[in-house]
């Protein structure tokens, strides 16, 4: 049996907490954090019928929320959207974002970034009768939606001058006019579509894969406590495995090993392109 013990996963071996830094003095004293998240895009932050709040993003929240007050439920979530979400933490109404926040260099100018802890990349929802080929010969001419503020609106005008872009409000209304041929694709996170091909059949992903950057917990600039106490969560969530364990509970298992690297782990370490802008390399 000891030699055994020896062998396991340095995840198991380490206390269930890490040793976390203080807690900001504002959410100290208020006893529990305030948190924005996704509403409109699961698996990654959703609302069910009953108005819970859902998804991997709200899961870290969570989490979060155990390891600061001792309690899952020690959190309040605040509807951001993709245009509305650094606003909203920048007007001080959210201690921090967690939604889907994937990093540019644009966005790193307005606010901090927590450490990544999530792998997220670009993919094409079309009909199931489009064949979509090189992107360079494939995207003149087309019509594609994607929401406002993301990181796809700004490499489509900066890589694809012939082709049509027009901003959607949500997410789902990307897929309707996809549907409903008013767009020829929508290009979004492929968590979110991901879970669209799966519960359509008249829509598929195609095989393109692009703009593979991390996503990290959006923070006010000068805020160094709370930068400090994020990434050491992040961090120790990441030496727990804990990210894989959550990505397992918001994903259909036959997506799992799409998506395993997607998630930070002691073997995984996300890094984010500060070097090179993705939304500046145009495919050839």
């Amino acid at each position: 049996v000891p030699a055994r013990s020896a062998a396991a996963p340095a995840a198991t071996r380490l206390p269930p907490k890490p040793k976390l830094p203080p807690l900001p003095a504002a959410v100290k004293s208020r006893g529990k954090w305030q948190i924005g998240v996704k509403c409109d895009t699961p698996p990654f932050g959703w609302q069910d019928t009953s108005g819970k709040n859902r998804g991997y993003d709200v899961e870290v929240a969570r989490q979060f929320a155990k390891w600061a007050f001792g309690s899952t439920s020690k959190v309040d979530f605040t509807c951001v959207t993709t245009a509305s979400r650094i606003g909203t933490l920048t007007s001080g109404r959210v201690d921090i974002i967690i939604s889907t926040l994937t990093w540019t260099a644009d966005r790193e100018k307005v606010i901090d970034y927590s450490v990544p802890y999530y792998n997220a990349a670009g993919r094409l929802l079309v009909k199931n009768n489009v064949t979509v080929g090189k992107l360079a010969t494939w995207m003149p001419g087309k019509k594609l939606v994607s929401t406002s503020g993301s990181i796809y609106d700004r490499w489509i005008k900066n890589c694809f001058k012939n082709t049509t872009f027009q901003v959607v409000s949500s997410p789902a209304a990307g897929v309707l006019a996809v549907k409903n041929d008013q767009a020829d694709a929508l290009m979004y996170d492929d968590a979110f579509l991901v879970g669209v091909a799966a519960n359509d059949s008249s829509l598929k992903l195609s095989s393109n894969i692009f703009l593979k950057v991390p996503w990290g917990v959006g923070i006010r600039k000068n805020e160094a406590d709370m930068k400090r106490w994020v990434d050491a969560a992040v961090r120790g969530m990441r030496a727990r495995d804990m990210f894989w364990s959550i990505l397992k509970r918001t994903i259909p298992r036959r997506f799992w090993k799409t998506f395993k690297t997607n998630a930070p782990s002691p073997r995984i370490k996300l890094q984010y392109p500060r070097a090179d802008p993705p939304e500046n390399n145009c495919p050839s």
